[in-house]
């Protein structure tokens, strides 16, 4: 394990030190936790994003999507537990 030197202003080292002792935890292990949440938060972001562009490609590709109509109404049933058949995808207009 390597050890890392931050500046932090004041202010902010004694709210960590407070949320920290809330928290029932070291400040030390406050801001390592803050930061393995940020880190997993901006990994998943990413993830995210690398579906949604590769999603994209395939609608640029095959000019075929779902209406936000059948999705809405699709998504609406599966939540309150419904039976529902999935919608197709189909060229979209103008594709």
């Amino acid at each position: 394990m390597s050890t890392t030197t931050i500046r932090i202003e004041d202010d902010l080292k004694a709210r960590i030190a407070t949320a920290a002792e809330h928290a029932g935890k070291s400040a030390h292990a406050f801001i390592v936790e803050a930061i393995s949440q940020k880190v997993e938060q901006i990994e998943a972001e990413e993830e995210l994003h690398q579906l949604a562009q590769k999603r994209w490609a395939k609608v640029l590709q095959t000019g075929k999507s779902i209406a936000w109509d059948d999705a809405k109404e699709y998504l609406v049933a599966r939540a309150a537990g419904r039976p529902v058949v999935r919608p197709s995808a189909r060229k979209m207009r103008g594709a």
